[in-house]
């Protein structure tokens, strides 16, 4: 397999829905904690990576045998397996180095970190797996859209912030003459929610973009996702409205004290964010406006994290 089909397979480009929020939490572990971690940081780089392209990579392999025993024979000649000729043995062979690959590097941050880690990274492996393979995936159900905002959205940024500070006690896990006990910061927490909500907001909108789009098409699959129940008027006004959330929270982020004042710069990102909304309102067509979501995350959150690396960058300095 070549590295061009690679890329392909794994979809390389859609990665950034998972490193944004990725980086957004380290900058904040650096700002608000003053902590950072390079070691912890770099292992689950490359864990979370290698797990984010090994579920796409079957999400691809699994699309394409769909559509080989439906003998959809258009839909394989544009899936990249069948549009590159690759072997479906090297296609399961690179999942399972890919998967392994993030088992192992995760095993190791779990180790330099806690048990925490390792809970969290259990469910997340099985809630990633799920999203995209089995009889019924995630993806395909009306809570797909939650699934991805709050694993995407919130939970990566939690690790990206919990692996530099797991020995700040925001949550100990103990087992001591057979009682299990939960200490969790509540507080601290519902903070490093209110942190994540633009990109959980965002993410969840690519899906819900997506799906609106679909919705026509999806019945006639038998797909049945949110806006299938919630209807088109509503999902439009739901997709609207996450962003305007995003927006309150990060107003909410300076009153409390957790972001820079400087933060409030992204708040200037609602004018093209807000064209983006109505053009999606005028038309939901898949080829057509579907990427309009796309561009609002990396709007919304591409500007929260250069604010936030270049008051990193001017604390550092001076």
């Amino acid at each position: 397999m070549s590295i061009s089909s690679f890329l392909k397979l794994v979809e390389i480009q859609t990665k950034v829905a998972s490193m944004i929020p990725f980086f957004i939490g380290t900058m904040f572990a650096l700002y608000r904690y003053d902590s950072f971690n390079i070691e912890n940081f770099i292992i689950m780089f490359i864990s979370l990576l290698s797990f984010d392209m090994a579920t796409t990579a079957i999400n691809n392999y699994y699309d394409y045998k769909k559509a080989t025993r439906t003998k959809d024979d258009s839909y394989r000649k544009t899936n990249v397996i069948g549009r590159d000729n690759l072997k479906e043995g090297t296609v399961v062979g690179v999942i399972i180095t890919l998967v392994l690959i993030a088992i192992v590097f995760g095993t190791i941050l779990t180790l330099k970190t806690d048990v925490v880690v390792l809970l969290i990274g259990v469910v997340s492996f099985a809630t990633g797996i799920l999203y995209t393979f089995g009889p019924i995936p995630l993806s395909r159900m009306p809570l797909g859209e939650i699934f991805s905002g709050f694993f995407m959205g919130f939970i990566i940024l939690f690790l990206s912030i919990y692996i530099h500070i797991f020995d700040s006690n925001i949550i100990v896990l103990g087992f001591q003459g057979g009682i299990l006990s939960l200490s969790v910061d509540i507080v601290e927490v519902v903070y490093i929610f209110l942190i994540s909500i633009p990109a959980v907001g965002g993410i969840a909108n690519i899906m819900l973009a997506n799906n609106t789009c679909d919705l026509e098409e999806d019945i006639i699959n038998k797909r049945y996702t949110l806006p299938y129940y919630i209807g088109r008027k509503a999902a439009l006004s739901l997709f609207k409205g996450l962003y305007y959330i995003g927006y309150l929270a990060i107003i909410a982020m300076v009153i409390l004290r957790i972001a820079p004042i400087a933060v409030l710069l992204v708040l200037l990102t609602i004018i093209p964010v807000k064209k983006h909304i109505d053009m999606f309102y005028a038309k939901q067509v898949k080829s057509e406006t579907f990427v309009l979501g796309v561009k609002n995350f990396l709007i919304m959150n591409g500007a929260l994290l250069i604010v936030m690396v270049v008051v990193n960058l001017i604390s550092i300095a001076f």
